[in-house]
């Protein structure tokens, strides 16, 4: 489980990896699941230093490594996270993307994350890969094909995280309820909503994370 210590009350600066998930296409900064999440982590009595973001719209994980080593990362953090994958999945094998090809990439993702955190894998999560398949976007694709291949690239994830038992928090469930609730989609008919994002940190990260700290 993220950071577990008896003395937690301690200065958290936190590294979020990914895409646009991560940077929060098409909402307010403020809406960014890691913003939310470091808000949460600051209304639990903890004091929240840096949020520091790498993460731009569109990268497969061979872009969110060579960005990570654009920006030049220092130091460690003591809290670390990962989302990665989707767009992957969305440029295909057609585009030389194969899940094996992610499997590799991700678990070197995953290590240079565990290296951010000073090696403790504890302080470092992972989060799965929201379904898209279920937005107007989606929808005009093929969904269930989007959705079979997500979930095998989350198993995917899931299993390597488990060999490295690095924790794996699985939003994917809340993103398909988007087929039902327009409000968990955003204005780009594609991305996740800012009250979608609340949901991923209160429902799924929150009661794993701040509350064992409280």
């Amino acid at each position: 489980m993220p950071p577990a210590s008896e003395n937690m009350k301690e200065t958290i600066s936190y590294l979020a990896l990914g895409d646009s998930y991560t940077i929060g296409e098409s909402v307010d900064v403020a809406d960014r699941w890691p913003v939310l999440l470091g808000d949460a982590i600051s209304a639990s009595g903890y004091t929240v230093d840096t949020v520091q973001i790498i993460a731009t719209t569109g990268w497969t994980t061979d872009e969110l490594k060579a960005g990570i080593e654009a920006a030049e990362v220092t130091g460690t953090y003591n809290l670390v996270s990962l989302l990665i994958g989707v767009n992957n999945q969305y440029r295909g094998v057609g585009r030389g993307f194969t899940l094996e090809g992610y499997k590799v990439e991700f678990e070197a993702l995953l290590q240079q994350a565990i290296g951010f955190a000073g090696d403790n894998k504890e302080r470092v999560f992972v989060v799965s890969i929201p379904d898209y398949g279920v937005t107007p976007f989606g929808q005009a694709g093929d969904p269930e094909k989007i959705a079979e291949e997500l979930d095998a690239y989350n198993a995917a994830a899931k299993a390597i995280c488990d060999q490295y038992e690095v924790v794996f928090y699985d939003i994917t469930p809340i993103s398909r309820e988007a087929g039902d609730d327009p409000e968990l989609v955003a204005s780009d008919r594609l991305h996740p909503s800012g009250k979608m994002y609340r949901r991923w940190v209160n429902e799924v990260v929150v009661p794993d994370f701040i509350l064992p700290l409280e």
